[in-house]
């Protein structure tokens, strides 16, 4: 299938499958149209790169990350490295934006407390 097939049947957005296709990583060929030709495996590795993007990583991150996972299981350490970070990096998010609300609430209930 076509990358705008794939698109359209996986719902893959194309901002995504064109990131994809700029790493010159997919494709099994071209059609004599010119349309490169995506199989099950490319198919697998845009849906990784979906949940890459989806759970925070930039496309450099996603880059480095997809590297490493085409390079086999020797780099499963420092993939979970990188998860690892990634998740580090949320939690701080998450706490930070807590003690936003934790401070916006107390406002909020004072200033309920205050009216008429």
């Amino acid at each position: 299938m076509t990358g705008e097939q794939a698109c359209e049947r996986y719902r893959i957005p194309i901002e995504i499958w064109r990131e994809y296709e700029g790493w010159s990583w997919c494709g099994t060929g071209k059609e004599p149209g010119g349309a490169r030709q995506y199989d099950s495996w490319d198919i697998q590795r845009l849906s990784m790169l979906m949940t890459l993007h989806d759970i925070g990583f930039d496309s450099k991150e996603a880059e480095a990350y997809m590297r490493l996972l085409l390079q086999g299981d020797s780099t499963q350490e420092e993939r979970i490295r990188m998860l690892g970070r990634k998740r580090e990096r949320i939690l701080d998010e998450i706490h930070s934006r807590q003690a936003q609300l934790d401070r916006l609430d107390y406002l909020w209930y004072k200033m309920k407390k205050r009216r008429p």
